[in-house]
């Protein structure tokens, strides 16, 4: 399997989607509800989709698709048993618009993002900001890079920052958050008394391909799915961070996820001061 190829694909996919997204950006938006009133979906998240799974279905016939507004609705890109069928252990993991709700609101803070995993080890990852025409990609032992425009890809690498006071860090709170007990406050809290900052900026996968390019220096986040991540989980180890488990135990992709991803100087006290939170978990 040429890993190089297949990250070419992903990245011309992207860049057609980012077309599709910028146009849709400055457009009027039907918005919609999936789990709560703050989980918004708009029709430009199903026509990414759409491009997106039918790019990759006639690129890779044989893989498995796993893509967030498909998913959400109990459905899947490619039938299961057909997949298994074909002998397939490949799957993309895709989120046409990770930041739905900055994308709905007109704030431009959002990206798509794709990955390719073989059962849950990653392969390729893609993370495009179309506004800033940013491609943040990688292949699995391949290294992470940045492409802007048409420009030569650079190489990723995570900052030095090596303690808390020193660190920008970022996080998220679940579309839950009004009724779960398990609403990442107490976290937030926790943190803002020992790091130099602190950002929300409503994109999981953007925020993994900062912590890659060293623009931010540490995340936590509860209750996120596998498309949110996918994709960036790839980008920050090749870059040279580390993400584990919220619990500081190995990470493995699965449909729901609580993690914490690093520049590796800062993970033990990161998870140091989740230690006393790590009873509530997104399980």
């Amino acid at each position: 399997m040429n890993l190089t190829e297949i990250e070419k694909t992903a990245l011309a996919i992207a860049r057609e989607t980012g077309e599709l997204l910028r146009y849709g950006f400055r457009q009027a938006k039907q918005i919609e509800f999936k789990s709560s009133a703050i989980d918004l979906v708009t029709e430009y998240d199903g026509e990414a989709e759409a491009l997106i799974t039918r790019k990759l279905s006639r690129a890779f016939p044989t893989h498995r698709i796993f893509a967030e507004e498909s998913a959400s609705n109990g459905q899947s890109a490619m039938d299961e048993a057909a997949a298994a069928s074909a002998g397939s252990d490949y799957t993309w993991y895709i989120d046409p618009i990770d930041g739905t709700g900055n994308f709905a609101h007109g704030f431009p803070h959002f990206v798509t993002s794709l990955a390719l995993y073989r059962d849950t080890h990653p392969l390729v990852g893609v993370v495009y900001d179309p506004l800033r025409d940013e491609y943040f990609h990688a292949t699995s032992g391949g290294g992470a890079r940045l492409t802007i425009g048409d420009g030569p890809p650079q190489p990723l690498a995570v900052s030095e920052a090596g303690q808390l006071v020193h660190s920008l860090l970022v996080t998220g709170f679940p579309y839950d958050r009004h009724d779960s007990d398990l609403d990442n406050l107490a976290q937030f809290a926790a943190f803002l008394k020992q790091a130099r900052g602190l950002r929300r900026t409503g994109a999981a996968a953007l925020d993994l391909a900062y912590i890659a390019a060293g623009r931010l220096d540490g995340y936590w986040e509860y209750k996120l799915n596998s498309w949110d991540v996918a994709a960036g989980v790839l980008l920050v180890a090749e870059a040279g961070g580390r993400v584990t488990a919220i619990d500081g135990s190995p990470f493995t992709l699965t449909r729901k996820v609580d993690l914490i991803a690093t520049n590796g100087h800062i993970h033990q006290a990161m998870t140091g001061v989740l230690a006393g939170f790590n009873g509530h978990t997104a399980g």
